[in-house]
């Protein structure tokens, strides 16, 4: 039975969970997802629960209170959780001797597999992600997975982190086909990795366009007054199908959200969240660079939502579709099967 492939999923927002899941189903077996918060939450997938490392009180905010070494993002002194969660991670290695981890995403845990003897792939997200922890968990690496298409890489990436990157776009879950397009229909997008959204932004927005229908999904606080042309419709189950059936949708640049409206062709006014080594900023700049996007870097005032909307419609759908793939699971599970079975070949040589 061949080795397992662990995959190492971060707690922040969803996505990470989202993705890993997108991938292990597509690999058919063989992948355990390791990470906290996971228990009960990845179907028929097996996975590792681990203690969780914030800081009570705080939130997590990549802020751990005190000096480190230059080459690790986050590491808090004292913490149990922390002590628990390496322990779990290292005993996990030991009994099934995995053959890859896959980091999605932590400069910690990469170094941990390495100092474990196990070979990783490094996930690289959106940004300005060049500082010295990066660039030393893409070195170890035998690999580095890009869930993005390389159109929307950061102009300023290096060409070696380039060269060694597997763009894997297209890992989202399957397009839902819509049987009916609501053109009227405004989608607003908001989701688990931010603050929720200003519900009195979005009814003054509704209020000054009558003629649009507002919908907003995900975290929303209630505003003192709703407009008739406007719902709030908190978590939902079916976001795909209400993205498939809006007429335009807006959010943030998260991969989520991006990845399900190029792959439904959607047209997008992209407004921007801030995110560490300005990971949404730098998608957005690519997507409006592309012409696949209207960009607006901060919420505008009601009236202009109009102008922005038309100007979305306006886009060609090819600008954004190109940037898609419709098996990127399929193939990112592939590639990673592929760097797995190349590490034991090389283990195999040397033993």
């Amino acid at each position: 039975m061949a080795r397992p492939i662990g995959y190492y999923v971060h707690h922040h927002g969803d996505g990470h969970r989202q993705r890993a899941l997108a991938i292990a189903r597509a690999a058919g077996a063989g992948v355990t997802l390791i990470g906290t918060g996971l228990s009960r939450r990845t179907g028929d997938v097996p996975s590792v629960d681990l203690p969780d490392d914030r800081i009570p009180g705080a939130g997590f905010d990549g802020s751990d209170h005190g000096e480190r070494p230059s080459l690790l993002h986050y590491a808090p002194i004292d913490h149990e959780g922390v002590r628990r969660r390496v322990a779990r991670m290292a005993g996990w290695i030991a009994e099934a001797r995995p053959a890859l981890i896959v980091v999605d995403v932590s400069v910690e845990v990469a170094m941990l597999a390495r100092l474990a003897s196990v070979p990783t792939v490094y996930v690289r997200l959106n940004g300005h992600r060049f500082d010295r922890p990066h660039f030393d968990a893409y070195r170890g690496a035998g690999g580095l997975l890009a869930p993005f298409h390389p159109d929307l890489d950061d102009d300023r990436t290096p060409d070696a982190i380039r060269r060694k990157t597997f763009y894997a776009p297209g890992i989202v879950d399957a397009p839902v086909i819509a049987g009916h397009v609501e053109e009227d229909v405004v989608l607003v997008v908001v989701g688990r990795g931010g603050m929720p959204a200003d519900g009195e932004v979005w009814a003054g927005a509704a209020a000054a366009h009558p003629k649009l229908r507002g919908r907003v999904i995900g975290p929303c606080s209630a505003p003192g007054s709703i407009p008739g042309n406007l719902e709030l419709r908190g978590w939902v189950d079916d976001a795909q199908r209400m993205i498939a059936s809006a007429g335009v949708v807006i959010g943030g640049a998260g991969d989520g959200l991006v990845g399900s409206v190029i792959a439904h062709r959607k047209p997008f006014v992209c407004v921007p969240e801030p995110r560490p080594f300005e990971e949404q900023l730098s998608k957005a700049r690519r997507l409006s660079a592309l012409g696949a996007a209207v960009v607006c870097l901060e919420l505008p005032a009601a009236g202009l939502w109009g102008e922005l909307i038309t100007r979305a419609r306006g886009l060609d759908p090819e600008a954004i579709g190109r940037l898609g793939c419709s098996n990127g699971a399929d193939t990112a599970a592939r590639w990673l099967r592929r760097v797995a079975d190349e590490t034991s070949r090389i283990r195999s040589r040397s033993a």
